[in-house]
Formats: structure tokens, C-alpha cells, sequence
């Protein structure tokens, strides 16, 4: 007797036809809100950036609007101008110096008072409008302060009265670029403090009734519950400070009158100003503009490097 062995074929996993709006992500409507930013990120920066990137490779110069005017590729001209010039590298020189004030200053400054600031229980809220008001100031009045202070006949020399330093603090070579790195550092304080009062919140309480029970000190607390827990945001602030700190102008071109004294206090923002508008050569210009990305831009993957490492 035979026997018909039927063979079921099993039926096959339906494959599922991918959505349109699968390619767009999960969320293909966020795509939409965030169109608006994105083309004014392009607009502002991404456009600008590349033609300025454009202008540092060829023979740039302004012309009357509809001329039509021949620019030809120059290569790396415009870039060993720039190299061989005093002043730009004494302009790089200079933002270094500022960067080296301000930065550190900055986040210990930051970090030390909105630590302060988050204990306090009286008076919270007047304190930390006190600290933000500074950096919503326009600088013009807030540098007619500084001259006040720091003038060659100034409170701060009064004060001093023999000690005070001569050459005066705005007209010394060696005084004027770390009296606006203390300037800037005192007018964007407030902004870093609300980062960081922001950052404390997230810092479970747990951690210091546990270091308290151990025996820490505010000290001890402070280093190895607060500056870990605040980590992500002390990348923050130095990637920022950085930035800012690169793009310096407003604050020398006001208070050293244009970057004294003898380029003591030029940056390179204000170089690209004096060469591009004064003088002419935006070629040139762009060019220190690129160089001026690209090493901001490393010195940021530095610090980002070195501050999540564990």
C-alpha cells in the first residue's frame, strides 16, 4: 500500500515594501520644521563659507554691480600672502594669547559661580539677572566702563597711584590683549553660568548626601561630584568660548582703539576687516578667513578630544 507524502510548502515571510516616507526617516514631518533652519544655516553659513573658500583661490577684487570682470585662479597666492605677512601671523599670535586668558578663566569662573548660585536660596533670581545683564549690554557702553576703569587716568590707576603700570594698561604692548581677554571674559560670564546652572540640575543629589556621608569636603565635592557631572557641558563652554574667542573685533577695535597699541591687540577678524574693506584685497581676507575656520575648528576637536576622555 502506497502512501502520497504532500509536501506544504510554508508560506513565505511577507516582505514589507518600504514606505516612501521611510527614506525621510521615522519622522518624516520633523524634516519639514527643521527645513526652515536648515536653509538658513546655508544661507548664512554654508553659502558664505564657500565662496569664501572660492575668493581665497583667485584673484578677487570688488567691481560695480552687472561688470563683468575677469578673476582668474590664482592657487595657493593668496595663502603665502597671508603666510609671509607680519601682521596676520602677529594677528594669530595675539588670539592665542586671548585664548589662553580667556578660556580657562572663563569655565573656572563660570563653573565656580553658578556652583555658588545653585546653593543659594535668598535673593537667587536677582543674582543671576546681575550676571546676565553684562552680556545683553550693547559693548559700546560697557567699554566706555572699562576706559573708565583701565584709562591712563583711570579709577584702577588712581587706585594704584605709583604701581599703576606705565605705559598705562590699554597703550602697553604687554597689558592690552589680557585686559580684553578680562573684558570679554566679564561681559559673556552670565551666558556660561546659565549653561551651567542648567547642567547642575542634572547632577543627582544622591552624589553628594553620599560624599557627605563619606566624610568629602565642599572641596572633594565639588571635584569629584560636580566637575564629572558637568563634563558634557564644560565641552560646551570651551568649544564656544573658542569660537567666540576667534572671531574677537568688537572689543580691541572699541577699547585699543583699532588694535594697539603697534598691532599689540589685533586679531585676525580685525585683519580680514583692515584687508578686505581698508585695503581692497578680499582675496587676501578670505583667505586668513580660512585658515582662521580651519583652525578654530581644530582647536576645538583638541579640547573635545581631551575633555571626554576619561
Amino acid at each position: 500500500m502506497t502512501s502520497e507524502t504532500k509536501v506544504v510548502d510554508k508560506p513565505r515571510p511577507a516582505v514589507a515594501r518600504r514606505r516612501p516616507g521611510r527614506l525621510l526617516g521615522l519622522q518624516p514631518l520633523g524634516i519639514v520644521f527643521a527645513a526652515p533652519y536648515a536653509v538658513f544655516l546655508a544661507a548664512v553659513f554654508a553659502y558664505p563659507l564657500g565662496l569664501a573658500v572660492w575668493i581665497s583661490f583667485h584673484d578677487y577684487f570688488f567691481a560695480a554691480p552687472g561688470a563683468q570682470v575677469a578673476r582668474p585662479f590664482v592657487g595657493l597666492e593668496n595663502y603665502k600672502t597671508v603666510l609671509s605677512d607680519p601682521a596676520v601671523r602677529r594677528s594669530f599670535l595675539n588670539v592665542g594669547k586671548f585664548l589662553v586668558i580667556n578660556v580657562p578663566l572663563t569655565v573656572v569662573l563660570s563653573l565656580v559661580l553658578a556652583s555658588m548660585l545653585n546653593t543659594v536660596l535668598r535673593a537667587r533670581a536677582f543674582l543671576r539677572v546681575s550676571y546676565y545683564i553684562p552680556y545683553v549690554t550693547a559693548s559700546v557702553a560697557l567699554v566706555a566702563v572699562w576706559l573708565f576703569l583701565f584709562g591712563m587716568d583711570g579709577m584702577v590707576n588712581q587706585l594704584l597711584g605709583p604701581l599703576a603700570p606705565d605705559p598705562s594698561w590699554l597703550v602697553n604692548s604687554g597689558l592690552a590683549m589680557p585686559v580684553v581677554a578680562l573684558f570679554v571674559t566679564w561681559k559673556q560670564l552670565g551666558f556660561f553660568i546659565l549653561l551651567y546652572l542648567a547642567a547642575l540640575q542634572n547632577v543627582p543629589k544622591e552624589l553628594y548626601e553620599a560624599a557627605s556621608v563619606d566624610g568629602a569636603t565642599s572641596y572633594r565635592a565639588f571635584m569629584n561630584v560636580t566637575v564629572p557631572g558637568v563634563r558634557p557641558a564644560t565641552v560646551l563652554v570651551v568649544i564656544l568660548a573658542t569660537i567666540t574667542g576667534a572671531n574677537l573685533f568688537t572689543e580691541p577695535y572699541l577699547l585699543t582703539n583699532g588694535g594697539g597699541p603697534d598691532g599689540a591687540s589685533t586679531s585676525p577678524v580685525f585683519v580680514m576687516y583692515q584687508k578686505g574693506i581698508e585695503q581692497g584685497t578680499p582675496d587676501v581676507a578670505a583667505a586668513i578667513g580660512v585658515i582662521l575656520v580651519i583652525a578654530v575648528l581644530l582647536i576645538s576637536l583638541i579640547n573635545r578630544r581631551l575633555l571626554e576622555s576619561d
